[in-house]
């Protein structure tokens, strides 16, 4: 009888477990919460309302709309003025407000997006607070090239490559390469570092790595260097033997979309005069209003003033040796005494003084003799230390491997 019992309680816990198995597949999985982490916060928790500042918003004014009291609004005015100046909201730039998931829809969290990357924070619940903080930002190494048809920036387009690009790369070669005078079949290839923002978002070109640049059938290798460890020490571009593509001078104070309309001559006749020997002892770029006018080299600024036919004119002193000058501005941007770098903005093109059109007039001194600078013999910036080298081999290498296997 023991036996028989033993067998029954076993049939009756074999049952049992089978409908503990049959009820366990039939139940459902108990789905996860679902989670959209953005600026820090789950916005699953909020009724979430997207917009741009338009012409005419104010920060009360969309906060009001919302139904955030006046004293709220008012405390973050004056007591996080220097933290986040409602004033200086931009039209056309994104917000976001988080409200609460209830029948009161109350606001609880302002974001205000600075720019692609940096956004503000004024949260209302409990004490407000005012936090600054940045999208996560990703680096991702990308190669690029292209050959010239008719301009960097047509090829640029054409290659979908952005803008900057055209900018970096001309003021790499701003020493080397007459960008305006770039001839068909030209051609570059690049390796670059792009940020993406939330990893999606492309936050734009961060730094060029490396370029090849070929012009008339000469290439110029270009690698962005800084020894590790020596903060006292910049980035720079060096060729693939170490020199630095930097020149003591810019071959054109214009960048862009300049012709030279007249050169040094010391024998130049004009009709206008008869035909009389009238020396011209400088360049004429010419170029519309306004275009950017460039120191060509590191210097202090002398003189900046209006001044009969030369109109007004910026002149700088770049040492013992060398002095340029920039005639017929529209306006200048330096004052008497202050340092100026290689390629900062010291005026603008204009038509003050004697000038039958738009130009500036660069005029160069060699020991206090106008000098044709384009006949000169002019340094070069110094070479990458010796004792930097073997370390500056090492990271160029690779980088002139890759290069030289992009395609066009």
């Amino acid at each position: 009888m023991k036996q028989i019992s033993y067998l029954l309680s076993a049939i009756l816990l074999f049952i049992s477990c089978t409908d503990e198995l049959k009820d366990d597949e039939v139940l459902e999985t108990v789905p996860e919460p679902i989670v959209d982490i953005q600026y820090g916060y789950n916005l699953t928790d909020f009724n979430v309302i997207r917009d741009t500042i338009r012409p005419g918003d104010t920060f009360g004014g969309i906060l009001s709309e919302q139904g955030v009291s006046q004293n709220k609004i008012y405390e973050v005015a004056t007591t996080f003025k220097d933290s986040f100046d409602v004033r200086r909201i931009r039209v056309g730039r994104p917000y976001v407000l988080l409200n609460s998931k209830d029948s009161l829809n109350e606001t609880q969290v302002f974001i205000y997006e600075k720019n692609k990357i940096d956004y503000a924070v004024i949260d209302f619940r409990d004490s407000i607070s005012v936090i600054h903080e940045k999208k996560p930002v990703t680096l991702v190494e990308k190669e690029a090239s292209g050959v010239i048809t008719s301009s960097l920036s047509a090829t640029m387009a054409e290659n979908n490559l952005s803008p900057y690009m055209t900018d970096r790369l001309a003021n790499i070669y701003a020493w080397t390469i007459n960008f305006f005078h770039l001839q068909p079949g030209d051609n570059f290839k690049v390796v670059y570092t792009e940020k993406f923002i939330d990893d999606t978002i492309s936050g734009g070109l961060k730094e060029i790595k490396a370029a090849y640049f070929e012009h008339r059938g000469k290439g110029i290798y270009a690698f962005n260097f800084k020894p590790e460890g020596e903060a006292n020490v910049f980035a720079d571009f060096y060729d693939e033997e170490a020199n630095n593509l930097r020149r003591a001078f810019l071959k054109s104070p214009i960048q862009f979309n300049y012709r030279i309309s007249s050169r040094y001559n010391l024998n130049r006749r004009i009709a206008y005069y008869g035909y009389k020997v009238r020396p011209h002892k400088g360049t004429d770029f010419a170029a519309n209003v306004g275009t950017p006018i460039l120191a060509t080299a590191d210097g202090v600024v002398t003189k900046a003033e209006r001044r009969g036919g030369n109109g007004i004119y910026v002149k700088l002193r770049h040492n013992e040796t060398y002095e340029t000058q920039y005639l017929h501005m529209k306006k200048y941007n330096v004052r008497v005494g202050q340092y100026v770098k290689q390629g900062d903005v010291i005026g603008w093109v204009g038509m003050t003084g004697n000038t039958g059109g738009p130009h500036v007039c660069y005029r160069f001194w060699k020991n206090g003799k106008q000098v044709d600078p384009f006949l000169q013999d002019l340094p070069d910036s110094k070479p990458l230390e010796s004792k930097y080298h073997e370390e500056y081999f090492a990271k160029m290498q690779p980088l002139k491997e890759r290069l030289d296997c992009i395609t066009f």
